[in-house]
Formats: C-alpha cells, sequence, structure tokens
C-alpha cells in the first residue's frame, strides 16, 4: 500500500472490530508521537518560554487555584 487511496479502501474491507482495532492502535500512535514531539520540544528549549511565562505570571499573582477554574462553568 503506497497511498491513501490504497488504505482507505484496505479500511473498508475491515470489519467493525477491526476498525476499532485500528483506531485505538492510531490514536495510540498519535499520543506517542505527541509525546515524542513535545519531549524534542522541551529538551531543546522550544518550551522555555512558556516556563518563564508561568513564573511570571505566578510572581505576579495573575492566577487562579486550580480548584477554582475547574468548578466555575
Amino acid at each position: 500500500m503506497n497511498s491513501l487511496l490504497e488504505i482507505e479502501a484496505a479500511i473498508m474491507q475491515l470489519s467493525g472490530g477491526e476498525i476499532r482495532e485500528l483506531s485505538n492502535w492510531l490514536q495510540e500512535y498519535l499520543n506517542d508521537s505527541w509525546d515524542k514531539q513535545i519531549e524534542a520540544d522541551a529538551k531543546s528549549g522550544k518550551l522555555d518560554w512558556m516556563i518563564q511565562r508561568a513564573k511570571a505570571d505566578i510572581d505576579a499573582n495573575r492566577v487562579k487555584p486550580l480548584d477554582e477554574v475547574l468548578n466555575n462553568p
């Protein structure tokens, strides 16, 4: 299988259970890829600006307790 159209056609031949298994596998694959990207970005310093901004917000008292945020619809 070399193209998206071939993959789509093959998926259409799967049973409902196989499609759910494929969906679960694909979600795990995407989750793992995301985790690896975040880890690489953190190691490279690409996320440092977010940490600095969060620290500045904390120092300036521009934050709310998590319970307040989660319980406030």
